[in-house]
């Protein structure tokens, strides 16, 4: 079940116990003060305790900020497996939870930008991408380089790096950086894959994503393009990291202390 539609239900259920004890239950218990069994009942007392709490956090994860993790692998390296992210669920407009529906416009996805989505083919599911076309752009891939609009993405600063598949096996990669309008970011290039060329332009209302990890990111070039409608937020913190791969020592030795409290570019 969707997480907002179940702090939606429990919101309901603690609020309507609520109010029905405030208008019904407690009258009667006035009414029979002196019996064994007028105190408030049990759920009563939770419900009052918990309401306020719920109503917090679905106010919070609704409309403000929302936490993720990264499931995979698609955004490294600036994202690995493992991390614990924050998600601006304002930055493009304010959107009625569980039918997400947008009612305040306060803005749309930029170049660059790292942005949460529910995946066109599962909406159920939540998609971490690059933002790299806006509605009307005109992208071409080729070489695995990137033009938008006629221009050429520049990229420099190539070197090697050995990435850690999710098998354990290692992948000698070559980490590029990026310069989409000023947003720098890294990402990485299988020299060992297989070259692809494309040539697309953004539909009204509808954004072009990529991985970092461009050689194996399932995103726009396969499925598609994001719908404004799904759009979630904009992803700019982590503040936790956990080393999935290891399986030495206590829990906290597992943490990657040096990731935590970085900003997503």
């Amino acid at each position: 079940m969707d997480f907002s539609l179940l702090m939606f239900l429990l919101l309901l259920i603690a609020g309507g116990i609520w109010l029905y004890d405030r208008f019904v239950g407690q009258p009667a218990r006035k009414r029979d003060s002196r019996s064994a069994d007028s105190k408030e009942p049990v759920a009563v007392e939770y419900a009052k305790a918990f309401f306020p709490v719920i109503l917090f956090v679905f106010v919070l994860r609704s409309f403000l900020v929302e936490p993720f993790h990264i499931p995979s692998g698609s955004m490294m390296p600036g994202l690995v497996p493992g991390d614990f992210i924050l998600v601006n669920k304002y930055s493009y407009g304010i959107r009625l939870p569980v039918i997400n529906t947008k009612v305040i416009d306060l803005g749309r996805p930029k170049r660059g930008d790292v942005v949460v989505f529910r995946y066109p083919e599962d909406p159920s599911v939540n998609y971490i991408k690059r933002a790299i076309g806006l509605p009307g752009d005109r992208i071409v891939y080729t070489n695995k380089t990137l033009y938008i609009n006629g221009n050429q993405v520049p990229q420099y600063g190539v070197e090697p790096e050995m990435m850690r598949e999710s098998n354990q096996r290692l992948t000698q990669m070559k980490k590029i950086i990026e310069n989409l309008e000023g947003v720098k970011y890294s990402i990485y290039i299988d020299p060992a894959s297989s070259q692809q060329t494309f040539e697309i332009t953004v539909p009204d209302n509808h954004y072009f994503v990529m991985g970092d990890n461009r050689d194996r990111s399932n995103d726009s070039r396969y499925w598609g393009f994001v719908p404004d409608r799904n759009l979630v937020g904009r992803a700019f913190f982590i503040w936790l990291s956990w080393d999935r791969q290891s399986t030495e020592g206590w829990f906290w030795n597992r943490i990657l202390w040096r990731r935590m409290g970085t900003s997503i570019i």
